[in-house]
């Protein structure tokens, strides 16, 4: 335990973590770990219908739980956009990997997203997605090792510089 050779992403949802996830472990020939899939899979149930029986909180409280119990290497691992409301997943995934945070603007997040329930965002009853950036912001900074801006870039140009800062003497 205690090897940091993972890649951790966070971000909003549809800051695109599982999409330039899977083209990242290409690249560097990694394993590829969508954290959302293992809640869905170990609770046999979509994310939205998790948020819709137990709750935004219940679904946080699973969230937490499995995150912190990833157990991989040589893995890049795509996380739920509320991954930081867990502080014991948050410290886990910065003891197993380097997490890199995936800025997005609020008008691009927006632009991205089709229906926030459908998708399983863990939204409060009446919150909006301009409130729930507010609130996640801070937490994505606090925990990022590095922070790639994403903004107006295509997938290869986030892939690209990912590589670079993971395999900088290569390219």
């Amino acid at each position: 335990m205690g090897t940091k050779d993972n890649i951790v992403l966070i971000g909003m949802p549809g800051a695109g973590k599982s999409t330039v996830g899977v083209v990242l472990a290409k690249v560097l020939g990694c394993r590829f770990l969508d954290s959302d899939l293992v809640i869905q899979e170990e609770t046999g149930r979509l994310l939205h219908e998790i948020i819709s029986e137990d709750g935004v909180d219940g679904f946080l409280e699973i969230e937490n739980d499995v995150n912190s119990r990833i157990e991989t290497s040589r893995s890049i691992i795509a996380t739920g956009g509320s991954v930081v409301y867990g502080e014991q997943a948050m410290r886990h995934l910065k003891e197993i990997g380097t997490v890199v945070y995936l800025e997005l603007s609020c008008e691009e997040i927006r632009k991205r997203l089709g229906d926030l329930r459908k998708r399983g965002v863990a939204l409060k009853e009446g919150q909006t997605l301009e409130a729930l950036y507010a609130e996640r912001v801070p937490l994505y900074e606090k925990y990022a090792d590095v922070t790639l801006c994403c903004g107006g870039k295509r997938m290869r140009q986030i892939v690209s510089e990912l590589s670079a800062v993971f395999q900088p003497e290569e390219e």
